[in-house]
């Protein structure tokens, strides 16, 4: 029996699953290139951008894209509610990630973008 989805949730879970797939391919090309194993983190440990983040390097892969006119970065930055130079290090550096809720709010404002290109 399928639970019922609310109509607003169904394109993110359209975009979980190009991500999933994404994420997939990604993981499977950086496991051809790693060689060495990184030491385990500790528990609870904060996860930084690399080759074990596949998701979030597939997310930020696909918002690159929406980032190049001027003043799209702050836009963005205002959205999420965080300084302009964070989304530098969020799509350039790759050094950070988001948090969940601004992850979640991440893939709205993708949806949006990609609903908005569309027309």
């Amino acid at each position: 029996m399928n639970p019922y989805i609310h109509p607003r949730l169904k394109p993110l879970l359209v975009i979980g699953q190009v991500l999933e797939t994404a994420a997939r391919e990604l993981a499977a090309e950086t496991r051809k290139r790693s060689h060495s194993r990184k030491p385990r983190a500790r528990r609870g440990g904060t996860l930084r951008p690399s080759a074990e983040t596949p998701l979030w390097n597939a997310v930020a892969l696909m918002v690159k894209p929406y980032l190049r006119r001027r003043g799209d970065r702050a836009l963005l930055a205002r959205e999420l509610g965080l300084h302009r130079a964070r989304i530098g290090e969020y799509f350039d550096k790759l050094s950070a990630m988001p948090d969940a809720e601004r992850a979640l709010q991440l893939l709205v404002w993708l949806n949006h973008q990609r609903n908005r290109s569309k027309k």
